[in-house]
């Protein structure tokens, strides 16, 4: 069964651009200041993905990763798979 994401907050930005991540969704994450992050944009959806500060090769793959799909949707390259496909896809990777 699939992972659930967590119960949703709320946030606004400030006059500067900044935004205040939930205490809840901090303490998760143990998000401390002088955390670093990663950050994509596409249209209007942004992604934040919290760094180690020994960024790893892993996590540049992961983000080259993201980058790559979404210019494959914003180019029309990409397909709709079965459930049982994309499972396998997902446990190839």
């Amino acid at each position: 069964m699939g992972r659930q994401i967590g119960e949703m907050q709320f946030t606004k930005a400030s006059s500067k651009g900044q935004v205040v991540i939930p205490t809840r969704i901090r303490k998760r994450l143990d998000i401390k200041e002088g955390s670093i992050f990663a950050v994509a944009a596409d249209r209007d959806v942004i992604i934040l993905k919290k760094i180690d500060p020994d960024l790893s090769a892993a996590d540049l793959k992961s983000m080259r990763l993201v980058e790559e799909a979404w210019k494959d949707v914003e180019e029309g390259r990409y397909g709709v798979l079965s459930k049982e496909a994309f499972f396998k896809e997902l446990k190839e990777w």
